[in-house]
Protein backbone atom coordinates (compact mmCIF):
# COMPACT_ATOMS: atom_id res chain seq x y z
CA UNK A 1 0.00 0.00 0.00
CA UNK A 2 1.47 3.18 -1.36
CA UNK A 3 2.24 6.33 1.68
CA UNK A 4 -0.29 9.21 1.67
CA UNK A 5 2.24 12.51 0.99
CA UNK A 6 0.66 15.88 -0.09
CA UNK A 7 3.05 18.74 -1.76
CA UNK A 8 3.03 22.08 -2.11
CA UNK A 9 5.18 23.49 -5.58
CA UNK A 10 5.49 26.93 -5.75
CA UNK A 11 5.45 28.07 -9.92
CA UNK A 12 8.05 28.85 -11.48
CA UNK A 13 10.81 27.88 -8.86
CA UNK A 14 13.07 24.74 -8.78
CA UNK A 15 11.22 22.47 -6.43
CA UNK A 16 13.24 18.64 -5.47
CA UNK A 17 12.00 16.87 -1.98
CA UNK A 18 13.55 13.74 -0.46
CA UNK A 19 11.20 10.61 0.14
CA UNK A 20 12.25 7.84 1.92
CA UNK A 21 10.46 4.11 0.83
CA UNK A 22 10.10 1.99 3.48
CA UNK A 23 8.22 -1.28 4.49
CA UNK A 24 5.40 -2.41 6.68
CA UNK A 25 7.24 -2.89 9.49
CA UNK A 26 9.17 0.82 8.92
CA UNK A 27 12.09 -0.25 7.93
CA UNK A 28 14.63 1.43 4.87
CA UNK A 29 13.92 -0.21 1.50
CA UNK A 30 17.11 -0.93 -0.33
CA UNK A 31 16.62 0.59 -3.81
CA UNK A 32 20.03 -0.98 -4.89
CA UNK A 33 18.92 -1.87 -9.04
CA UNK A 34 15.40 -0.19 -8.46
CA UNK A 35 14.27 2.44 -10.89
CA UNK A 36 11.24 4.90 -9.84
CA UNK A 37 8.99 6.93 -11.97
CA UNK A 38 6.28 9.84 -11.12
CA UNK A 39 4.37 11.66 -13.20
CA UNK A 40 1.91 14.53 -12.49
CA UNK A 41 -1.53 14.59 -13.66
CA UNK A 42 -4.87 16.40 -13.89
CA UNK A 43 -6.43 13.55 -12.20
CA UNK A 44 -5.45 10.02 -12.06
CA UNK A 45 -7.40 9.04 -15.36
CA UNK A 46 -6.22 11.83 -16.94
CA UNK A 47 -4.54 11.25 -20.63
CA UNK A 48 -2.07 13.89 -20.24
CA UNK A 49 0.85 13.91 -18.27
CA UNK A 50 1.29 17.74 -16.89
CA UNK A 51 5.10 17.25 -15.82
CA UNK A 52 7.46 14.13 -14.75
CA UNK A 53 9.48 14.65 -12.09
CA UNK A 54 13.40 13.80 -12.13
CA UNK A 55 13.66 10.85 -9.54
CA UNK A 56 17.81 10.46 -8.03
CA UNK A 57 17.92 7.45 -6.15
CA UNK A 58 19.51 7.19 -3.22
CA UNK A 59 20.32 3.21 -3.09
CA UNK A 60 20.83 1.63 0.79
CA UNK A 61 19.63 5.11 2.22
CA UNK A 62 16.08 4.03 0.62
CA UNK A 63 15.65 7.87 -0.75
CA UNK A 64 13.83 9.20 -3.65
CA UNK A 65 15.33 12.87 -4.81
CA UNK A 66 11.92 14.28 -6.81
CA UNK A 67 12.62 17.14 -8.80
CA UNK A 68 11.31 20.21 -11.19
CA UNK A 69 13.04 22.85 -12.83
CA UNK A 70 12.03 26.37 -13.31
CA UNK A 71 10.97 25.56 -16.66
CA UNK A 72 8.43 22.30 -15.68
CA UNK A 73 6.77 24.46 -13.03
CA UNK A 74 6.46 27.56 -15.09
CA UNK A 75 4.74 25.08 -17.29
CA UNK A 76 2.20 24.18 -14.40
CA UNK A 77 -0.66 25.76 -14.14
CA UNK A 78 -1.89 27.02 -10.73
CA UNK A 79 -4.48 24.56 -8.84
CA UNK A 80 -4.50 21.09 -7.70
CA UNK A 81 -2.87 17.75 -9.29
CA UNK A 82 -2.46 14.17 -8.36
CA UNK A 83 1.09 12.23 -8.53
CA UNK A 84 2.12 9.04 -7.42
CA UNK A 85 5.82 7.32 -7.51
CA UNK A 86 6.27 3.44 -8.67
CA UNK A 87 9.41 1.92 -8.49
CA UNK A 88 10.57 -0.98 -10.18
CA UNK A 89 13.12 -3.82 -9.46
CA UNK A 90 15.37 -5.48 -11.30
CA UNK A 91 13.14 -8.97 -11.81
CA UNK A 92 10.42 -6.36 -13.15
CA UNK A 93 7.98 -6.28 -9.99
CA UNK A 94 6.89 -2.60 -9.88
CA UNK A 95 5.07 -1.37 -7.00
CA UNK A 96 3.54 2.13 -6.02
CA UNK A 97 4.87 3.62 -2.54
CA UNK A 98 3.84 7.08 -2.52
CA UNK A 99 0.92 8.97 -3.88
CA UNK A 100 -0.95 12.48 -2.92
CA UNK A 101 -2.00 15.68 -4.10
CA UNK A 102 0.27 18.15 -5.68
CA UNK A 103 -0.94 22.34 -5.08
CA UNK A 104 1.18 24.47 -7.76
CA UNK A 105 0.64 28.26 -6.21
CA UNK A 106 0.32 30.78 -8.45
CA UNK A 107 4.00 32.85 -9.09
CA UNK A 108 3.34 36.28 -9.00
CA UNK A 109 7.01 37.83 -9.62
CA UNK A 110 7.89 37.05 -13.08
Amino acid sequence: MATRSDMIIDQGSTFATVVTVTDTDGSVVDLTGYTANSQIRKHATSANTQATFTITNGGTSGQLTLGLNYANTTALTAGRYVFDVEITSAANVRSRVIEGIVTVTPEVTR
